[in-house]
């Protein structure tokens, strides 16, 4: 499980401070309670940060002790992957451009967004390209990314970095505290399932079908046979906030649903995941249709004790 932010800033107040994790939560606690819990307990460890006069700023940080809201970030990375450069129309009406680079080092991967001609002109006129390592200075952190603007620095390096992490990072998360394109770790009760809707797809790109007679159309692979797929939504709640989490065919097994083809048994199914707790793991997405977050499931485990009291144990 990857270390929630929350712990790692304590962990960096205690280091800076000299205080023990147990009154820097202290302080935490009655910040928070102080601003009657409308912020964060990562929001709330960075005010008492700096009141302590503990600044994350300038240093160096490996990927993953990046946190969101640094300012002045440095770091390095291993570039895995390069968006293609977009234009847009500024507020003056200008044109801007904009594009992504994908980073990773030893400990986790990142999204970068350049906006500054400088920077994308070095992918422009290809300088910069996949497997290079790269320098950036002065970045800031916009929830989980590093954005780069016109006082920042991109500059290639002869630094190596042989293994990296490429592995989708979670971050553990309450449910009040999500954000659109999250991607997280939420420890909630399943309190409402709703039945499972069905859909087809192509068996060559796995892309959305169209009905047509007794086949179905796909728009690149034309009359296909259809594969029969399912999705189902359930209500989680952790406590915090509710939200509305949806897990497609291949991850429907790890919710426990599984007799698509037999209504009774998916009916019981369904009835013995109410009140139960699991550890989900998956993205933040908006709904078009109801204009709120929802929560795609990526992955989902049962609560193992053992394990649960083993991570308390280390905090």
């Amino acid at each position: 499980m990857v270390v929630e932010n929350y712990d790692r800033i304590v962990e960096k107040i205690s280091k800076k401070s000299g205080l023990e994790k147990e009154e820097i939560e202290r302080r935490i606690e009655a910040k928070r309670a102080k601003l009657s819990g409308l912020i964060s307990k990562d929001g709330a460890a960075q005010i008492v940060a700096a009141e302590l006069g503990i600044s994350f700023d300038n240093e160096k940080l490996k990927l993953e002790e990046l946190l969101p809201g640094m300012r002045k970030v440095n770091t390095r990375g291993k570039i895995t992957g390069i968006s293609p450069v977009r234009t847009f129309k500024t507020k003056k009406g200008d044109d801007g451009k904009v594009a992504n680079l994908f980073i990773a080092d030893e400990t986790s991967n990142i999204k970068v967004v350049l906006w500054d001609t400088n920077h994308v002109a070095l992918i422009e006129t290809g300088k910069i390209t996949e497997g290079i390592v790269v320098e950036i200075l002065n970045g800031s952190m916009r929830e989980n990314e590093i954005h780069l603007g016109s006082f920042s620095e991109l500059k290639i390096t002869a630094e190596t970095i042989d293994s990296v992490n490429i592995d989708k990072i979670f971050r553990v998360r309450n449910i009040s505290e999500l954000k659109n394109s999250d991607s997280a770790k939420v420890r909630a009760f399943i309190v409402q399932t709703f039945d499972p809707k069905f859909f087809y797809v192509c068996p060559n790109c796995r892309k959305k079908v169209i009905p047509e007679g007794n086949a179905f159309v796909c728009a690149e692979h034309g009359k296909v046979s259809g594969e029969k797929r399912a999705l189902s939504n359930v209500i989680i709640d952790d406590g915090t906030e509710t939200i509305r989490a949806v897990a497609f065919h291949d991850n429907l097994a790890k919710l426990g649903l599984t007799s698509f083809e037999n209504p009774e048994e998916l009916f019981i199914q369904r009835e013995n995941l109410l009140g139960k707790e699991m550890l989900f793991s998956g993205n933040v997405r908006s709904n078009k249709m109801f204009n709120t977050p929802e929560f795609i499931i990526e992955g989902a485990e049962e609560i193992n004790a053992d394990a649960l009291i083993s991570e308390l144990e280390k905090h």
